[in-house]
């Protein structure tokens, strides 16, 4: 049974991370998506400055209904594509710390 809840989550993380992406290359990188991966650290490359990770933020929270409260501001929930995946699959209870 642990298999299949592994299984959905990480499946709930690929479409938070696909819907993600296809946010960041359009608004953000004007179509380019060859310069994003999933572990692309957007501050170091330059993607996001501090104006756009709070345009992000802003459509996090409409699309996934979520609030996103200050000391979730972090590198470690918002520098990355899989970093905002888990950060917002754990903020909608699809994915609970080991």
């Amino acid at each position: 049974m642990r298999n299949a809840a592994i299984e959905i989550a990480r499946g709930e993380v690929v479409d938070v991370l696909e819907t993600v992406k296809a946010y960041v290359v359009e608004n953000f990188l004007f179509g380019d998506d060859r310069r994003i991966r999933p572990d692309t650290d957007f501050l170091e490359c330059g993607i996001l400055d501090s104006t756009g990770v709070l345009e992000l933020v802003g459509f996090l929270e409409e699309k996934f209904g979520i609030r996103v409260e200050d000391e979730e501001l972090v590198p470690d929930n918002m520098n990355s594509l899989e970093k905002i995946a888990l950060y917002i699959s754990k903020k909608n209870g699809k994915i609970q710390p080991f």
